[in-house]
């Protein structure tokens, strides 16, 4: 047993829609979340800033003496995970769109990966789906400042509903009636999705099988918490604005301290 932390970290806010899978997956782990708002979005990035980023996110997690980290971010993942898993020791587990899951999904043979630009174009997704799904067609969409828009806070907004209808209405005029989403921030939109798409598209999300490999990470390592301490919550932006945003997404009080990284 090991009751030491989790590090949990994403750019923004989206990362929260893994940690509720964690929450629900390990109930009895703690958590340390950040995120990185100072620098968001992530998807506009060099893979060299990326990982000067998430450098300094981990080193944070080192000194905070986490057991393990989750890159709560898809184009996080792609870029800087193997730079890291080189850096440190501790288990580290991204965040991917769900390749293996969406292949055996559709009737049709054509899918989509919706996520952001960086993570729509990395060669990391080209070649998940070269492994797990080379006979399916997969298209590839990056929404344009959806995540940013989701940083808001306000899923209302009119200009999501707008984006959404303008990168989803194509994929449907093509036949696709499988869609993972690509990136974290994107799940806190899935209603909507659903909405524009249609009951007949599958929509999954990476979420759940991130929260069953990190369990099983812990397991195989007999690091299972046995009991839950308290989770903490850090932004290098705006605490009080983040605070707001996220008791919205995740239904609930939160209270978070800012961080310079």
């Amino acid at each position: 047993m090991n009751n030491q932390p989790i590090g949990v970290f994403d750019s923004g806010v989206g990362g929260l829609s893994i940690l509720l899978e964690i929450q629900k997956e390990l109930p009895c782990e703690t958590s340390i979340f950040v995120a990185d708002q100072a620098y968001v979005p992530y998807g506009r990035k060099s893979k060299e800033e990326l990982i000067e980023r998430v450098g300094k996110i981990m080193d944070f997690f080192v000194k905070k003496e986490v057991k393990a980290v989750i890159v709560a971010c898809n184009t996080a993942t792609v870029y800087t995970i193997d730079e890291m898993r080189k850096r440190y020791r501790m288990p580290i587990i991204g965040t991917v769109p769900v390749i293996k899951v969406i292949a055996r999904m559709p009737r049709s043979g054509k899918t989509a990966v919706f996520s952001t630009p960086a993570t729509a174009n990395s060669q990391y997704l080209e070649d998940l789906i070269q492994k797990f799904a080379p006979n399916i067609e997969i298209k590839k969409i990056g929404g344009s400042n959806l995540e940013e828009l989701i940083e808001e806070g306000d899923l209302n907004n009119p200009e999501i509903k707008k984006r959404l209808e303008f990168h989803l209405i194509p994929l449907l005029k093509d036949g696709v009636d499988a869609i993972a989403l690509g990136c974290t921030h994107y799940p806190f939109l899935k209603e909507k999705i659903q909405r524009i798409v249609g009951q007949k598209v599958k929509i999954v999300d990476s979420g759940g099988a991130v929260a069953r490999r990190l369990k099983e990470v812990l397991t195989n390592e007999n690091m299972l918490a046995a009991q839950k301490g308290t989770d903490l919550y850090y932004t290098t932006g705006d605490s009080g604005k983040f605070e707001k945003v996220a008791e919205e997404l995740m239904k609930g009080k939160i209270k978070a301290s800012h961080v310079d990284l």
